[in-house]
């Protein structure tokens, strides 16, 4: 899944030079903190549709957390060739993100992002039915100290991370490439493959993005309606991060309930 907007900083005379360095030090605080906040209330909404599907969709768990029985619900959600719909929502969302971010007021944008983390939750909820509750919590909290890891490490290190930014997309692009041809071939064996570099690319766009944001609000004029929309699609960008690397390490170790 595609981040949104991954160019380069706008260089030249910028916030940086405009500001004393206490000034610019709290707006940075503030503005990254602004993004964070974001994406963590996407984050939660993803989760609550998530839960919430899946409790409307199951029907019955064993002792041992496998699922035993979907209701009719869950049935149309997840056998039938309504699941597409699901599955190619979020796609939908992102495209038209992409199409209307310019266009957008900030607030506006906020709402999509909203509405899209809800939509993702919705289509999310199947993982419920394929692993295990126990397994989904920990790979969430494995995800969430590894992002954050990587986070910190984006923002605070002074070395410029902008020339992994061609490698990660182009990898970015052959793990879309990959897991289009995997739904035709099924292969467990490209999926973990798939997974595996998954893993690490998302990680390093997690750095990157994250020090990418910090130049972008540093060094780009910005009126306080642009950067509360670079908020938002910063945000959107490290959600998605986040996401996909959630995915990627569920795949690898979560426990199934099949």
């Amino acid at each position: 899944m595609s981040n949104f907007d991954r160019n380069a900083p706008v260089w030249g005379a910028g916030r940086a030079q405009q500001t004393s360095a206490v000034e610019m030090d709290q707006g940075l605080r503030s503005f990254m903190l602004g993004v964070y906040n974001n994406m963590s209330i996407g984050l939660a909404i993803t989760g609550l549709a998530a839960i919430g599907i899946s409790m409307l969709a199951i029907a019955g768990v064993s002792p041992t957390g496998k699922v035993t029985a979907l209701t009719a619900f869950g049935q149309a959600l997840y056998l039938s060739p309504l699941k597409w719909v699901v599955m190619l929502a979020p796609l939908a969302f992102i495209m038209f993100f992409s199409f209307k971010a310019e266009s957008m007021s900030a607030a506006t944008a906020r709402t999509m992002f909203f509405a899209f983390a809800a939509v993702m939750g919705v289509s999310m909820s199947s993982i419920f039915v394929v692993f295990t509750g126990e397994s989904i919590t920990k790979v969430f909290f494995i995800t969430a100290a590894a992002f954050g890891a990587l986070s910190l490490a984006g923002y605070t290190t002074k070395k410029s991370l902008s020339g992994m930014g061609s490698f990660l997309i182009m990898g970015l692009i052959g793990l879309i490439i990959a897991s289009v041809v995997n739904i035709f071939l099924a292969s467990s064996g490209l999926s973990f493959a798939i997974s595996a570099i998954g893993v690490l690319v998302f990680a390093g766009l997690t750095a990157w993005d994250t020090q990418r944001l910090k130049e972008m609000y540093l060094y780009s004029d910005l009126d306080s309606e642009s950067a509360a929309k670079l908020s938002v699609n910063g945000a959107l960008s490290l959600y998605l991060n986040f996401i996909n690397m959630f995915q990627m390490l569920l795949s690898l170790f979560g426990n199934r309930s099949e």
